[in-house]
């Protein structure tokens, strides 16, 4: 027996304008079986996110670069 999937979430490589987006947004919904397509908008815990996992990737790089 195989698994019904019922929607899916795509990740942008970047933060683009909601007007560039609108393209897009039709593009997708020319595709069989799509209903909708919703967006999500960027706001600071988006940075906040952003920030504290660049710290702790670049404190994990130190940790291998310098290892005492």
């Amino acid at each position: 027996m195989t698994d019904r999937i019922n929607s899916f979430v795509v990740v942008l490589e970047k933060d683009i304008r909601d007007d560039d987006f609108e393209t897009i947004r039709q593009s997708v919904l020319l595709m069989r079986g799509v209903l909708t397509v919703k967006t999500n908008v960027t706001t600071p815990d988006d940075l906040v996110a952003q920030e504290r996992a660049k710290y702790d990737l670049r404190r994990k790089i130190g940790d291998i670069l310098w290892k005492e």
